[in-house]
């Protein structure tokens, strides 16, 4: 398909939403991140904006993209009410076209599914090799389906952490898998349901 029916798509779907006034960050973040020094971060497919909010917060400096500008938008808007703009930069990337440029101490893909054709492992080969030394890329993806999921495909197949790891075929005497594990947890959805989910969780570090 088309980028046009992509953009389309994610922004019908962001704006059918009501926008966010105080999104929160995603759980895999805030545990993996928290005693981490600040730095740059880059957050592949912001949404609305609860990671780098929370990161800006803790004085990272994040770019945030997203495909759709309805989310960029918001979160830009969201970013200066609460003095953070100084702390954020929100730009739309369509990333089978386009790359954020900069280096990076933390890159982080949540739940970076999409139903149009994307290059996902070519996407996060480009991130590893956009971090800094030192520098960790978190990626975090659906391990089951929720109820409330866009993805309503009972077929769909949910790659394990180490699949994941494998598709970007990192050299490990640069890169090493730091944790790739698959926890459960209660999640909480639109309109308040909640149900169990399972994340994948992939976290590599740059050590050369």
């Amino acid at each position: 398909m088309s980028t046009t029916d992509a953009v389309a798509f994610w922004d019908d779907l962001y704006a059918a939403r009501p926008a966010a006034t105080d999104p929160r960050p995603n759980a895999r973040l805030t545990e993996t991140v928290t005693d981490l020094p600040p730095g740059d971060a880059l957050d592949l497919g912001c949404g609305t904006g609860g990671d780098a909010l929370w990161l800006a917060r803790r004085g990272w400096r994040v770019t945030a993209i997203d495909i759709s500008a309805v989310a960029v938008e918001r979160l830009a808007d969201l970013a200066r009410s609460g003095g953070l703009e100084e702390g954020i930069t929100a730009e739309r990337h369509d990333l089978r076209a386009s790359f954020p440029q900069g280096r990076f101490d933390l890159v982080c893909a949540h739940y970076l599914h999409t139903p149009f054709d994307l290059d996902r492992a070519a996407v996060l080969r480009s991130a590893a090799h956009a971090l800094r030394p030192g520098g960790r890329l978190l990626v975090v993806d659906h391990g089951s389906t929720a109820p409330w999921s866009w993805n309503r495909d009972p077929d769909a197949h949910h790659p394990t952490p180490r699949e994941v790891a494998a598709g970007i075929a990192l050299d490990p005497a640069a890169w090493t898998v730091e944790r790739a594990d698959a926890p459960r947890r209660i999640a909480t959805g639109p309109g308040g349901r909640t149900a169990e989910v399972i994340d994948h969780v992939l976290l590599v570090r740059r050590t050369a």
